[in-house]
């Protein structure tokens, strides 16, 4: 007999679907079955953002310094970062897939260098705060600015993203 494992569905699907209701366990021709009513989320990229989410996805230093860091440049490799923050590979890829999540960034591999930038689906007033931000606090990023700037053997981009 085949069982399905609705756990690794229910993890794959959480963030795509709502519960509407559940109805009691039942029987079809011997066999339990729970009848569940769902119905896909449709929300656009601007019902995401609430001004409370933008701010707990900064609520880190790290965070906001990688988030400022690649709208000062557009794209960066991991590589980059972990150099511009001087900070350990694992910390900063932690960060990254907190804020990838979140929806603030978005990755693409070239080779063996994955590069993040911003989601150019952010709602406009998520990037003039992020805009805002960057320019109030060029002192804050200082000095990751100029490690960033001062690393030799930075990877190259391909004129053309996938």
């Amino acid at each position: 007999m085949f069982h399905f494992n609705f756990k690794h569905l229910w993890r794959i699907c959480r963030g795509l679907i709502q519960i509407n209701r559940i109805q009691d366990l039942t029987y079809i021709y011997g066999y339990p079955y729970i009848r569940i009513s769902i119905y896909f989320k449709t929300s656009a990229m601007s019902d995401l953002f609430s001004p409370p989410t933008l701010f707990k996805c900064l609520a880190d230093a790290t965070r906001a310094r990688l988030t400022l860091l690649i709208l000062r440049e557009g794209e960066l490799c991991v590589c980059e970062l972990i150099h511009a923050l001087d900070d350990s590979q694992p910390k900063i890829s932690r960060h990254l897939a907190q804020l990838r999540s979140c929806g603030l960034l978005l990755d693409r591999r070239q080779g063996q260098w994955i590069y993040y930038r911003l989601n150019p689906a952010l709602p406009a007033w998520v990037t003039q705060v992020l805009e805002t931000t960057l320019q109030a606090n060029q002192p804050w990023l200082h000095s990751d600015a100029q490690r960033l700037d001062a690393m030799g053997d930075r990877p190259q981009r391909a004129s053309t993203c996938c």
